[in-house]
C-alpha cells in the first residue's frame, strides 16, 4: 500500500534524529543515510495504520539494522587496507546530533568513536541509547529485546571499556585552541623540538587512506615519532600538491566537537586532522585522508562561512 503524504511526514519528523543515531553507532555517515533508507522501506513496506507509536517502531527497526551491521563490519575491517577510522563531521553539520549534555558531547566526539569500535554491536547500542538520546533501560530493553537489568549491566561494561582508553583529563576550549595553534604554527614553521613539548611522551598518530591516499599502516608512537610525522606532513607541500592537484589551505576547525586541522583543496576537504588533547598535550593525532569519508565534510564546508583565512598553505 503506498506510504500517503503524512505518512511520509511522519517520517520525515524522525529522519534527523535516525540519521544521529546511525551514525554514532557506525562511524559513518554514508552509512547511516543507507540505514536510515533502509528503515523508510521497511516503513512503507509494514503498513503505517498498524505501528501504534512510530517513534519507538523507527528507533527499534534502525537500531537493530545498525547491530547487524556492526557484526558485519568487523569482518570487512578484516580486509580493509591500512588503519580503520571514522568519518569526522565539521561543526554544524545536522548528523552530530543532539550537543546539550556532556556526555552527548563526548558520545559523538572522534576519540570515542574510535574507542566505540572495541564494543559489542549491543554495548555500543545501548551506550548512544542511554547517554547521547536519554532513552530510558526500560525502552532501550524493549528495542534489543534484552531485559531492563542485562541493559543496565551491558551500559555499565561499555562504560568501564570506554573510560579504560580515555584515562586523562581533558582541558578547557581556550587552553585547547591555543595549544592547537602551537601545534601547527610549528609544523608549517619547520620546528620539531616545538611539537615533541606539546606532544605526551606516549603520543601517537595514524592514518585512514583507505587503499586510495598513501597512508602508513602502522601507526606512528612516541613524541619524538609522531612530531618528526607531523613536520615532514608540511614539509611535503610540493608533493602533496602533486598528489591532490593544488595547493592545500589548512584551517583551524572544529571536527566531532573537538579540534582538527582540515585540509582544503579548491573548496574540497582532502584531509581531517583530529588531535585529541589533555591535560598532559596531544596524545593522539588521527588523520582522516581517505576521500571517501571526506564527501560529506566537502559539503558541509562549503555551506560555512570560514571566516579567518587559513593557518598555512602547504
Amino acid at each position: 500500500m503506498p506510504l500517503t503524504a503524512q505518512d511520509v511526514d511522519r517520517f520525515e519528523v524522525s529522519r534527523a534524529r535516525l540519521e544521529a543515531i546511525a551514525y554514532r553507532l557506525l562511524g559513518s555517515a554514508a552509512e547511516a543515510e543507507d540505514v536510515v533508507q533502509e528503515t523508510f522501506l521497511r516503513w512503507q513496506a509494514t503498513g503505517t495504520g498498524r505501528i501504534e507509536v512510530p517513534e519507538a517502531w523507527l528507533t527499534k527497526v534502525l537500531t537493530n539494522l545498525c547491530r547487524n551491521q556492526l557484526a558485519s563490519a568487523r569482518a570487512r575491517r578484516e580486509t580493509y587496507v591500512g588503519q580503520w577510522l571514522p568519518e569526522p563531521l565539521l561543526a554544524g553539520d545536522p548528523m552530530l546530533g543532539p550537543a546539550e549534555t556532556a556526555e552527548q558531547r563526548e558520545s559523538v566526539s572522534y576519540a570515542v568513536l574510535v574507542l566505540m569500535e572495541r564494543l559489542s554491536p549491543n554495548e555500543r547500542a545501548v551506550y548512544v541509547l542511554r547517554e547521547a538520546f536519554g532513552y530510558q533501560h526500560r525502552e532501550i530493553a524493549e528495542i534489543l529485546d534484552l531485559t531492563e537489568a542485562a541493559s543496565q549491566q551491558i551500559l555499565h561494561r561499555a562504560k568501564r571499556h570506554l573510560a579504560a582508553g580515555r584515562a586523562r583529563a581533558e582541558i578547557d576550549a581556550a587552553a585547547t585552541r591555543r595549544i592547537v595553534e602551537e601545534f601547527l604554527a610549528a609544523a608549517a614553521g619547520g620546528e620539531t623540538e616545538p611539537l615533541v613539548r606539546l606532544l605526551t611522551e606516549d603520543a601517537f598518530a595514524i592514518g585512514d587512506g583507505g587503499g586510495i591516499v598513501p597512508a602508513r599502516a602502522k601507526p606512528f608512537v612516541g613524541a619524538v615519532a609522531v612530531a618528526t610525522f607531523v613536520r615532514g606532513l608540511f614539509k611535503s607541500g610540493p608533493a602533496i600538491r602533486a598528489l591532490i592537484g593544488g595547493p592545500v589551505e589548512v584551517h583551524i576547525w572544529d571536527a566531532n566537537g573537538g579540534p582538527a586541522a582540515v585540509g582544503v583543496v579548491g573548496g574540497r576537504v582532502v584531509a581531517i586532522m583530529c588531535l585529541e588533547i589533555t591535560a598532559d598535550g596531544v596524545i593522539a593525532v588521527r588523520n582522516q585522508v581517505n576521500p571517501n569519508k571526506l564527501e560529506r565534510a566537502s559539503a558541509q564546508w562549503a555551506a560555512n562561512d570560514h571566516g579567518e583565512p587559513p593557518l598555512a598553505v602547504l
